[in-house]
C-alpha cells in the first residue's frame, strides 16, 4: 500500500501499535479485517488532513446567485450549509441572492455582487447573451449551477442539465401512457425543463396536448380538468405545489395514470409514499454544491487538485426507493 506516511503517524492516527501497522501495510497476515480497515481509514483521514492544511483558517466569502424561487433558495441554502463543516479549518461565508423578479434583477444583483467582496460566484441561470456578459465582467471565479453558459465565461459547471430533467420527464411520462390516448397538464411550465419536456413529447407522440397551468393553484388545476376531460397525465416542471394538484383530481373525480414532478422535499416524499406521485427527479443538490466550493478554494490555491466541471444525472426516485426517514 503505497502512502507517504510514517508508521508511526499511521498509529498514531489508527489507536493501533506500529507492529500492528507494520504487520498490515507489509501484507503479513495474522491481521483481523477490522484492524485492516482501521489502518485504511486512518490513512485516508490523513490524506483528508494533508488536502485541507494549506486552508489554515482562512474565510472565504462565497455568493450564490439564483434565477429561482424562494422555496428552492432556501433548499440550496440548507444543502449548503450541511457541507459547510467539510471545509474545515476554512471557513465557507455563502450569501445567497435571489434574482427571480423585477425587484431582484438578475443582471443588476450580478453587478452587485461584482462590487463587494467576494472570493467567488455560484451561478445559477438561463444561458442568455446578457447573463454570460454579466459573469464575464464580475472579475472572481465563476462556477455554473445546473444551466451552464458558453465556455470561457466561468471556470467549471457543476450539477443536473435542466433540459436534460425535463427530457427525461417526458421519456417517463410516454413510458407509462404507452399507446393510450391522453394529453398532458404541465404544472410551473418555463425554462429549459419545460423546454426539454416539450421536445421529446413532440418527437415521440406529436398528437398529444399540453395544457399548462401557471401554478399548483387548486382552483386553476380544476378548471382547467373540467375544460379538458381528456387529461390523463401531470408534469409539475417546478419544486411545490403537488399536493393541491392531486386534490384538484380528487375534487374533480378524475385519475390520472402518471404524474412526474422535480425535488424531493417533505411533501414529495409523502405523496410518493401515498402512491400519489409516480416519480421525482431528484438532484442531489449537496455534492453538487460542495464540488462547487471545492473548484472555488482550488481556483484560489487554498486547496490542491484539478479545476474541473462535474456534470451530474438527475435522479429517479419511486415509491419504492424513496430514502429512510430524513423527512
Amino acid at each position: 500500500m503505497k502512502h507517504p506516511y510514517r508508521i508511526r503517524e499511521i498509529a498514531a492516527q489508527s489507536g493501533l501499535s506500529q507492529a500492528t501497522v507494520d504487520r498490515v501495510l507489509h501484507n503479513r497476515g495474522g491481521v483481523r479485517e477490522s484492524t485492516i480497515h482501521q489502518v485504511h481509514q486512518a490513512i485516508a483521514e490523513l490524506d483528508r488532513q494533508q488536502a485541507q492544511a494549506p486552508l489554515g483558517g482562512r474565510t472565504f466569502l462565497i455568493d450564490v446567485v439564483l434565477h429561482s424561487s424562494r422555496r428552492h433558495g432556501a433548499a440550496v441554502r440548507d444543502a449548503l450549509e450541511a457541507e459547510l463543516p467539510a471545509f474545515a479549518p476554512a471557513a465557507l461565508r455563502p450569501r445567497i441572492h435571489l434574482a427571480d423578479g423585477p425587484g431582484n434583477d438578475l443582471i443588476r444583483t450580478l453587478e452587485r455582487v461584482g462590487r463587494s467582496r467576494s472570493h467567488g460566484v455560484v451561478v445559477m441561470a438561463p444561458p442568455l447573451p446578457e447573463v454570460a456578459d454579466a459573469v464575464a465582467r464580475l472579475g472572481v471565479p465563476v462556477v455554473t449551477l445546473n444551466g451552464d453558459l458558453p465556455a470561457g465565461k466561468r471556470i467549471a459547471h457543476v450539477g443536473v442539465d435542466d433540459f436534460d430533467a425535463g427530457a427525461t420527464a417526458a421519456y417517463l411520462v410516454e413510458q407509462r401512457l404507452a399507446d393510450r390516448a391522453g394529453d398532458v397538464l404541465v404544472i410551473n411550465g418555463k425554462g429549459e425543463r419545460e423546454a426539454g419536456f416539450r421536445a421529446l413529447l413532440l418527437e415521440r407522440s406529436p398528437a398529444r396536448r399540453l395544457l399548462t397551468v401557471e401554478s399548483a393553484d387548486t382552483g386553476a388545476v380544476r378548471a382547467t380538468l373540467a375544460q379538458n376531460p381528456s387529461i390523463r397525465a401531470v408534469y409539475s416542471a417546478g419544486t411545490c405545489g403537488n399536493a393541491a394538484v392531486v386534490t384538484a383530481f380528487a375534487a374533480e373525480h378524475r385519475n390520472y395514470d402518471v404524474f412526474v414532478a422535480h425535488g424531493l422535499d417533505r411533501e414529495n416524499v409523502a405523496l410518493l409514499r401515498a402512491h400519489q406521485l409516480s416519480a421525482v427527479l431528484h438532484q442531489d443538490l449537496r455534492t453538487d454544491l460542495r464540488h462547487a466550493c471545492l473548484v472555488l478554494l482550488r481556483a484560489h490555491g487554498a486547496l490542491p487538485g484539478p479545476i474541473r466541471s462535474r456534470p451530474s444525472a438527475v435522479q429517479v426516485i419511486t415509491p419504492f426507493n424513496v430514502p429512510p426517514a430524513e423527512f
